[in-house]
């Protein structure tokens, strides 16, 4: 038997057992923070003709590591269009872009990354600019009038390298031309989300339009300005 003053102690001794006990918590994940995908779409999207659950593709322009994992360059990122609206005169224009898994040629993984508001602008070693790259190319703003740019010409090619051997594939292998320098905000885009979590691009100032030459950035959120 124990004596009345020795049982206090011993029930003292198991409240703060269990108090401390209640106070331990288990550690939280380390925070990989935003992760920042930077690459090429393989076709063009513009949003209001792109439909919705149409199947796209992006070549990543330089390794990256992402959760643990490094992603090499020119790895596949796989993924659809979740959100495409035309700009009328009282809504603007609306993009959103899933992408939902990654392969390269030693492996894959599954991904979860949207594409956001934010470019990369890029410059050929050589130093030509080449932010705004549809409009360095003379078939680009050919204007129809004298003849035809001859699509031989090395203006029109400003991304030695590339590989054309199908439509598909005739995306430039930009990460051994171009050097990425510090992000930006596209032009007339704005970013949100919607209550899923999926990152969306808006523009009340014309349909938003990607291509095949802009380096865009996905990532898991939305991206806040760069320091």
């Amino acid at each position: 038997m124990f004596s009345p003053t020795a049982m206090r102690f011993l029930v003292f001794g198991i409240v703060c057992s269990a108090a401390s006990l209640a106070q331990q918590k288990p550690p939280a994940p380390a925070s990989s923070g935003a992760q920042e995908f930077p690459v090429i779409m393989r076709q063009n999207v513009t949003a209001g003709k792109t439909p919705v659950g149409t199947e796209v593709q992006a070549k990543l322009v330089v390794g990256t590591l992402g959760g643990g994992t490094v992603f090499p360059k020119n790895a596949i990122f796989s993924g659809k269009v979740i959100e495409s609206v035309a700009k009328t005169s009282t809504e603007p224009s609306r993009l959103a872009i899933r992408m939902d898994s990654v392969q390269w040629k030693d492996g894959s993984a599954a991904v979860k990354i949207y594409l956001t508001a934010w470019i990369y602008p890029t410059t050929v070693a050589s130093g030509q600019d080449l932010q705004y790259g549809p409009q360095q190319s003379q078939v680009a703003t050919w204007n129809g009038e004298g003849a035809y740019p001859d699509p031989n010409s090395p203006v029109v090619k400003p991304f030695p390298g590339g590989d054309s051997k199908t439509s598909s594939d005739a995306v430039p292998n930009t990460a051994a031309a171009v050097t990425l320098r510090r992000r930006v905000p596209m032009k007339n885009v704005m970013s949100g989300k919607h209550d899923d979590g999926a990152v969306v691009i808006a523009s009340s100032h014309s349909d938003i339009k990607l291509d095949k030459l802009t380096t865009y950035v996905f990532a898991a959120d939305e991206l806040r300005a760069s320091k």
